[in-house]
């Protein structure tokens, strides 16, 4: 017997009709309902005009996609659209005073990430990456955003659920449960947030006849800080990962390459572990685990193991992953005191954008030179790699532009060509972002980006 899957919507309790399919986008499935304030524009997390809110029982306000969610990951929880708030709004009212829509297509998406931001805060050109405007442009907006005020609203009651199932859509509570489903259905996607596989779903219109959704295991919720470093759990998002690095001083030099990880939307859903789990080699998350030499965590019916993240990825989309186990865990070490940790991107967009090259760099000084380096990159290769003929090029040599310049020179890729890049660029941008590790080192007060 199926399930029903429950939620609330815009404070509403509904029970789904048990036929309803899990696999279902949430975009879909609000459009079907008549809900039609939430548009579709790219139905790839892209341009925002999708965008809901996940209200949580702490009164946080999470911006998602919704064309990257499925229904059956909503269960138990609570979502927010355009029609929840009111014909007589503060915001969109605010953006209209403004004259910050045109056209209106995007202004839905816009007014939700701005209904999240009035309680989660922080930098609102952060809150606005993930939406795109190609009307009205972003002054008007901003200065419609600058204008708004906290608001107080109580937070949604959450249905009390535990594990639950879906035709074909399990969604276990426990790790036993889990690791259970995966020894009877070892074909099943095993999903996470959604923001890679989503796109099965919603771009290509896939129907699997098995997930394991594992958002809802306990034991793989949260992260928690150590003195040896931060242990993730496989079911935590992006977002809480940026929360802690920012709070913590060890990881805080990787808060500004992570806020440039996706956007809000993809970060409050999306998960490292799902990234190792798909093996992409375009996950900006994969260089600060090998150059941190971080550990995967995998849970099996009979024990528990770790290995390297850098032995994890065996190629391209593909991992060491075996037919029964389950990414409980990443660990992910702090640095060594006194190291220097940077980590750089490079993408044609600022934000919410796939990256040409990212560069994350952990090297040992004392007095200056390096003792100790480890550079891993993104988009070089097929999987995220270190450069180890870079790393030996440059220890025991002084941390200056002339060291970069000699571990550039020696760098063993050779990267692909695609739509983002062609080789000979992803090459000589390496390079260049090498550089720029030494050039912020050397001189902090130089402005290294173009927009700073």
């Amino acid at each position: 017997m199926n399930d029903a899957i429950r939620l609330i919507l815009n404070g509403v309790s509904r029970d789904l009709p048990r036929e309803t399919p899990a696999t279902t986008t949430l975009l879909d499935w609000l459009r079907t309902e008549r809900l039609t304030g939430t548009k579709e524009g790219c139905a790839e997390g892209d341009c925002g005009a999708c965008t809901v809110v996940l209200e949580g029982a702490d009164g946080s306000r999470t911006p998602i996609n919704a064309c990257l969610c499925a229904l059956g990951q909503l269960h138990g929880r609570a979502i927010r659209t355009v029609e929840g708030l009111g014909a007589n709004h503060p915001i969109p009212r605010a953006l209209a005073e403004a004259d910050a829509t045109q056209c209106g297509f995007c202004t839905p998406g816009i007014v939700m990430s701005a209904w999240a931001h009035v309680v989660e805060g922080g930098d609102v050109h952060e809150a606005l990456a993930g939406n795109l405007c190609r009307c009205t442009g972003y002054r008007p907006i901003l200065d419609a955003m600058a204008a708004l005020a906290t608001e107080e609203a109580p937070p949604p009651a959450l249905p009390s659920v535990g594990s639950a199932r879906f035709g074909g859509f399990h969604l276990p509570a426990t790790l036993a449960e889990a690791l259970a489903l995966r020894a009877a259905h070892p074909a099943a996607w095993l999903l996470m947030g959604g923001t890679d596989l989503g796109l099965r779903l919603s771009e290509h219109r896939e129907h699997p006849a098995e997930v394991i959704c594992l958002l809802n295991v306990t034991e793989m919720q949260g992260i928690s800080r150590a003195p040896e470093g931060l242990r993730i759990g496989a079911a935590a998002s992006y977002a809480e990962l940026l929360a802690t690095c920012r709070a913590d001083e060890d990881f805080a030099p990787l808060a500004p390459y992570l806020a440039r990880l996706g956007s809000r939307q993809i970060r409050g859903l999306g998960t490292v572990a799902g990234n190792l789990g798909t093996a992409s080699p375009i996950g900006d998350a994969l260089p600060i685990l090998l150059a941190l030499e971080a550990e995967v965590e995998l849970a099996a019916p009979r024990a528990t193991r770790r290995m390297r993240v850098e032995d994890f990825l065996t190629g391209y989309r593909r991992n060491a992953l075996a037919p029964d186990e389950l990414i409980l865990a990443i660990h992910l070490p702090r640095p060594p005191v006194g190291a220097l940790l940077a980590a750089e991107k490079l993408s044609r967009r600022h934000d919410q954008d796939i990256s040409a090259v990212s560069l994350v760099a952990c090297l040992v000084l004392e007095e200056g030179v390096v003792r100790r380096a480890r550079l891993a990159f993104g988009g070089m290769a097929a999987k995220t790699e270190r450069a180890l003929t870079a790393e030996a090029t440059l220890e025991g040599r002084a941390l200056d532009d002339a060291a970069m310049i000699a571990a550039g020179a020696a760098l063993h890729f050779t990267p692909l060509s695609d739509a983002r890049a062609s080789a000979d660029y992803r090459l000589e941008a390496a390079r260049g972002l090498l550089r720029r590790v030494a050039l912020r080192h050397t001189h902090p007060d130089l402005a290294a980006e173009v927009h700073a």
